[in-house]
């Protein structure tokens, strides 16, 4: 068996795994994910906004895709389990070699026809629609004439937004402790452009009023 097999072999395995593992993790914490829109049938750079440390897990649940993740993340228990077995991409947003390798290892995956998850927020926060996005992955994707494609993530209740002081364990108990979770989540249709300020703008804009209108669905429940 070559060596190539022998590693597409043990991903299969480990993105099993990854899967089983997340799956049953939603059930036990009382996820409730509401889903709008038509899951992609592409493969390309899926953007999201980012309110918590569980969107990644939320969003791989429902499409198979690689997570580029902050480093520290690796550390966490369970949460940290999951991203190492499922091919997280980890970044220090401290060191610009590690935002370098991360940007090529971006376009090597993406070339190779698999789609990546990443946050151009590069924060969480509970605002009600998203703070400023980074540049660079956009330049990215248009680089190899990826699909970029945006997602709107949100949380009913507005604690459960990983922010400021937060640390893992309280927050993580606090949010799941209670016996649901509710999440909406909307995947909108891939965007094709050569021109990275447009992909960055179009996929803000639609995220920013899609939130909204989560917002206004929830209060108008109350």
């Amino acid at each position: 068996m070559s060596f190539f097999s022998s590693e597409e072999n043990n991903s299969k395995k480990a993105i099993f795994l990854r899967d089983f593992l997340i799956k049953v993790s939603n059930v036990i914490l009382g996820i409730r994910t509401i889903v709008y829109g038509e899951k992609p049938t592409v493969q390309g750079l899926i953007v999201a906004n980012h309110r918590s440390y569980f969107d990644p897990i939320v969003i791989v649940n429902l499409i198979h895709a690689y997570p580029v993740g902050k480093i520290e993340v690796a550390s966490w228990p369970l949460i940290g389990y999951i991203c190492k077995i499922s091919g997280v991409l980890f970044v220090d947003r401290k060191c610009s070699k590690s935002r370098q390798n991360t940007a090529e290892n971006i376009r090597e995956v993406l070339s190779r026809g698999y789609s990546i998850i990443n946050f151009p927020e590069g924060t969480t926060h509970d605002l009600p629609s998203t703070v400023a996005f980074n540049y660079g992955s956009f330049v990215m994707a248009t680089k190899i004439e990826s699909a970029v494609i945006p997602i709107a993530i949100d949380y009913k209740e507005k604690t459960d937004a990983f922010i400021g002081n937060d640390t893992f364990i309280p927050h993580f108990l606090k949010c799941f402790g209670k016996l649901t979770t509710e999440i909406k989540i909307t995947f909108f249709p891939p965007i094709y452009s050569k021109d990275a300020t447009y992909l960055l703008n179009t996929s803000k804009d639609i995220i920013d009023k899609e939130l909204i209108r989560y917002r206004k669905d929830w209060d108008s429940e109350n």
